[in-house]
C-alpha cells in the first residue's frame, strides 16, 4: 500500500471515528500530496509522497515559531500535534551510529581520501540517508572525516 492510499484509509477512519484534528490534517495532507501530483502530471511515489509530507512538517515548525514569537501559545500547540501526527507518516530518522556507518561505507566505497571527493560521497549517500538525516549534518560528517584522513 503506497503512502497516498495509507492516507486515504486513514481519513475515512477519521472521519468514522469523529476525530476533529486527525480529520484536518489528513485532510490538508491529502490535498497537497493531490497538488503535488497535478504539479508532476503523474501519480506520486512513496519517496516523493515523502517529501511533500516533509515540507509539511517544516511548515508547521515555522509555524510554532512565529506562534510563539506572537504569544499565541494555543496555536503553536495546536501545530505540534500536526506535527506529531505528521511524523508518523516519516520514515524513521537515522542515529548518529547510522549517519556514521553510512558515512563510513560511502567513504570505502567510492575510495574517497580528500576534500575534492566530497562530491562522489555526497552522491553515494543521497539517495541512502535523504528523509532519514539532515544532509547538511551527514555533510559536515563527510567534511570533517575528509579533513581528518
Amino acid at each position: 500500500m503506497t503512502l497516498a492510499e495509507q492516507i486515504e484509509k486513514d481519513l475515512t477512519a477519521a472521519m468514522k471515528a469523529r476525530e476533529e484534528l486527525r480529520l484536518s490534517v489528513l485532510r490538508m495532507t491529502k490535498a497537497a500530496l493531490k497538488n503535488k501530483q497535478i504539479e508532476l502530471g503523474k501519480p506520486l511515489d512513496d519517496a516523493q509522497a515523502t517529501a511533500v509530507l516533509r515540507t509539511l512538517v517544516k511548515q508547521r515548525h515555522d509555524s510554532v515559531e512565529q506562534f510563539r514569537k506572537g504569544g499565541r501559545e494555543d496555536l503553536a500547540t495546536k501545530e505540534e500535534q500536526e506535527i506529531k501526527f505528521l511524523e508518523t507518516y516519516l520514515p524513521a530518522a537515522a542515529s548518529d551510529e547510522e549517519i556514521d556507518a553510512a558515512v563510513t561505507a560511502a567513504l570505502a566505497e567510492t575510495g574517497a581520501t580528500s576534500a575534492k571527493d566530497m562530491g562522489k560521497v555526497m552522491a553515494w549517500l543521497r539517495p541512502r540517508m535523504l528523509g532519514r538525516a539532515d544532509m547538511a549534518q551527514v555533510s559536515s560528517r563527510v567534511k570533517a572525516r575528509l579533513e581528518g584522513a
